[in-house]
């Protein structure tokens, strides 16, 4: 006979409850140790598979015909004809699939900054896409109307990886950024698409929150040059109860990202009376500088009302001054707020010598004093600038 936490795993692969929340799974049913969430959509894969379907990595056979999908911290065990917790995922034939592969729903030509990254080719354009799905049900979320959205729901327009390199590299922009959603879900399609623009001399950004297992993140930094990932919170609580996973794996993924030598910025989302706390972000800015190292620039991006979390004010400017004022006295040497019009951290300053090497207006690169990524004092400034 199985045991306990199998024949639950089955149950609820096979019951659809796609809506139950990860306490709801863990604290009744699993125990606060289980590592992932387990279940996705019952029954809601597409009745056939598109051109915008793969045959899916990261997938594993478990017994009585069920795939486990170990890409990310959830590990969806899933039954013929379900659809991961991501959207992005079903079993169809007894088999993982992608259908998140080429149709994109979002395409753009942004500034860099407003990924946002600072350090990372400052002053260029960057092409920005995306496919439906994220892995997360943050309330608070911005794009809810796609992250939330099965990829066929919303699909606007192809892209084959080929295709996008190409244009990418034709229209001059030096990099091409994954973005809107999250596109560690769209694995498959990243890491084909980044591998034709590393051909092409693109570079390969991505803007996610970092929810994703140690194998598949390691494989994608082979061709990912540079990182946003946006830390939601400091607190275990706050990632089960507003966000929908954990932090332990994201923070692990931050290390992962140091470690293979991949750019890397930070940002973290001032939510009010949730995550402002600069006592909190102060913990946070330590952890960083521990882990990180002091040089890994710090994005903290004010709140403005959206999604389930509209009643909420914006993010006082005051609260976040302090919040930065933590994140420096505890050693971080770049720290920017986001979402602050005409605020002096939008500037890049030297942290030797104190002068500006990088000035912002809004996100418009004004003026760079840097030579060969140094001030003119001679200091290295930490970043990507060829």
């Amino acid at each position: 006979m199985p045991g306990r936490r199998q024949f639950v795993k089955k149950y609820l692969a096979g019951a659809g409850l796609a809506v139950l929340g990860r306490d709801a799974v863990a604290e009744f049913v699993l125990g606060q140790e289980e590592p992932g969430l387990g279940v996705g959509f019952r029954n809601d894969a597409p009745g056939a598979l598109d051109a915008y379907s793969r045959e899916a990595e990261w997938g594993e056979a478990r017994a009585g015909g069920l795939v486990q999908c170990v890409l990310c911290p959830h590990a969806c065990i899933l039954g013929e004809n379900d659809r991961g917790f991501c959207r992005t995922r079903v079993v169809k034939n007894g088999r993982l699939h992608t259908v998140a592969y080429g149709n994109l729903c979002s395409l753009a030509v942004d500034p860099i900054e407003k990924k946002p990254l600072y350090h990372f080719l400052p002053g260029t354009p960057i092409v920005s896409v995306a496919i439906g799905g994220c892995n997360l049900r943050c309330l608070n979320c911005q794009n809810w109307e796609i992250s939330q959205a099965r990829p066929a729901d919303v699909h606007g327009r192809d892209a084959a990886p080929g295709g996008l390199a190409g244009q990418t590299a034709q229209s001059g922009a030096p990099s091409l950024a994954f973005t809107y959603s999250e596109p560690l879900v769209w694995w498959e399609y990243v890491r084909d698409t980044a591998r034709e623009a590393r051909a092409l001399g693109v570079r390969s950004v991505l803007v996610t929150a970092g929810y994703v297992n140690p194998a598949p993140l390691r494989e994608l930094c082979r061709v990912t040059d540079a990182v946003t990932l946006d830390v939601k919170a400091f607190r275990e609580p706050f990632y089960r109860e507003v966000s929908g996973g954990r932090l332990s794996p994201v923070l692990r993924t931050l290390e992962i990202l140091r470690e293979e030598g991949v750019w890397l910025e930070a940002s973290f989302l001032l939510v009010p009376g949730l995550s402002d706390s600069p006592e909190e972000i102060g913990r946070f800015a330590k952890w960083a500088v521990e882990h990180l190292g002091a040089d890994v620039p710090f994005h903290l991006l004010r709140f403005h009302p959206a999604h389930r979390l509209a009643h909420l004010p914006p993010t006082s400017v005051p609260r976040m001054d302090e919040a930065r004022a933590r994140a420096r006295d505890a050693g971080l040497k770049y720290v920017y707020l986001g979402n602050v019009p005409g605020h002096e951290s939008a500037h890049t300053a030297c942290p030797s010598c104190g002068r500006r090497v990088l000035e912002r207006e809004g996100l418009t690169l004004r003026r760079s004093a840097l030579v060969d990524g140094r001030c003119p004092c001679g200091a290295p400034i930490a970043g990507v600038f060829a």
